[in-house]
């Protein structure tokens, strides 16, 4: 049986490394993907082929990631339960992506994960897997073993000679990316606890940030962002070096109790810097350029969009037709939107577009040729008469 595992490199993979080859009996081909998460990448391949895997592939994902996750999503509106920017369920569906086109490759029988049991990662990887190969099977070793916890795994890994990490472990998880680091697990279980000062690591402390703003202009074409402070830059360049901007002022930190598809509720603090404000920046353009009606209307459907990526519906029908419908309405969405960052805190001070609908004539509270304001009469008249009388059956 030959087995390509989403590998970190980290004590979970390396432990399900060994245990897929002696439970198995299986090939074992690591498979790491980049989707900008930084040092553990450059140390995968090593650690892959001396803990045992036939074949190490380390695969460099950011620009799809970036130009087939996360900007499709940002075109969609899609925030998850009003807060979560789904940074990490953007990245599972890519992630697999890889994996099945490297399970063809190596003519491999099944993928494996390191998801347990209790989270939505499962979900994801096993439904992209079932869209985009149905025939390949699914190891999920947390479901299976009889190893618990943290205790278990440095036991297993020491009795077969495998590198355990001599630092403290973090008192909670982590997981980064490209667009966001999310931590969950440990002292952050008590809802009621604040996450520790030294966790995050993509964003300053809005305290400690600088005590000058900084001003930002994002550039959107068809609502998917091409150029930072005038510069055109590409997806990774331009959310790279806008984490660096937001990072720096302390923006896109988010700490909430999130209900996941499995039936747990779970708490979760991201960190999401560049995302928050390309979020702000489209909304912005948008509510110069889009018609009112579509504009509601698009934000009722997003959350059924952020919910069904949440889930793990990225390759589904309901997603992709929902995802055409989502960029037709960002054919118009082109612009840019100047915000201010400080502490923390995120402003937008203009947004200007070619295509928009904003007239100042119309809107001027100053005497106008346009607008008679005698109008309005009318207009309340016709939508009072439902409701006429109802006060008074109450």
């Amino acid at each position: 049986m030959r087995v390509v595992l989403a590998y970190s490199g980290g004590l979970d993979t390396s432990v399900i490394l060994a245990w897929l080859r002696e439970e198995y009996d299986a090939e074992v081909v690591a498979y790491t993907a980049d989707v900008g998460q930084g040092e553990e990448v450059a140390e995968a391949e090593a650690k892959a082929l001396a803990t045992g895997a036939v074949e190490a592939v380390v695969d460099d994902l950011r620009d799809e990631f970036v130009n087939d996750a996360v900007f499709p999503a940002l075109r969609a509106a899609a925030v998850y339960e009003s807060e979560y920017l789904l940074g990490t369920s953007l990245a599972r569906p890519i992630i697999t992506k890889g994996l099945v086109k490297t399970a063809r490759l190596h003519n491999a029988d099944a993928i494996a994960h390191g998801a347990t049991g209790k989270g939505n990662d499962q979900v994801r990887f096993e439904l992209s897997t079932a869209a985009l190969a149905p025939d390949l099977a699914t190891v999920a070793p947390w479901r299976e073993w009889k190893l618990n916890g943290r205790a278990d795994l440095v036991a297993y890994a020491e009795a077969r000679g495998i590198p355990v990490p001599v630092t403290p472990k973090a008192p909670y998880s982590m997981d980064a990316n490209l667009f966001h680091i999310s931590y969950e697990g440990g002292v952050l279980e008590d809802p009621w606890t604040s996450p520790p000062a030294d966790m995050f690591r993509m964003t300053t402390d809005p305290e400690d940030a600088p005590n000058e703003p900084e001003e930002v202009i994002v550039g959107l074409e068809h609502g998917t962002p091409v150029s930072l402070d005038g510069e055109a830059l590409g997806g990774v360049e331009l959310l790279t070096k806008l984490n660096q901007i937001a990072g720096r002022h302390g923006v896109g930190r988010v700490d909430i109790v999130e209900n996941r598809f499995v039936g747990i509720k779970s708490r979760g603090v991201y960190e999401t810097p560049g995302g928050t404000v390309l979020q702000a920046a489209r909304r912005a353009v948008e509510s110069i350029v889009l018609d009112r009606e579509v504009l509601h209307m698009r934000n009722r459907i997003a959350e059924d969009y952020a919910r069904a990526v949440y889930n793990g519906f990225w390759f589904s029908p309901e997603r992709e037709t929902l995802q055409s419908m989502m960029d037709e309405i960002q054919g118009p969405v082109t612009g840019e939107a100047r915000l201010k960052l400080y502490k923390g805190s995120m402003t937008v001070l203009g947004r200007r577009s070619p295509n928009s609908s904003y007239d100042p004539q119309v809107a001027t509270f100053e005497a106008d040729e346009v607008f008679d304001q005698h109008d309005a009469e009318g207009f309340i008249r016709l939508n009072a008469l439902r409701i006429r009388g109802h006060g008074l059956s109450e």
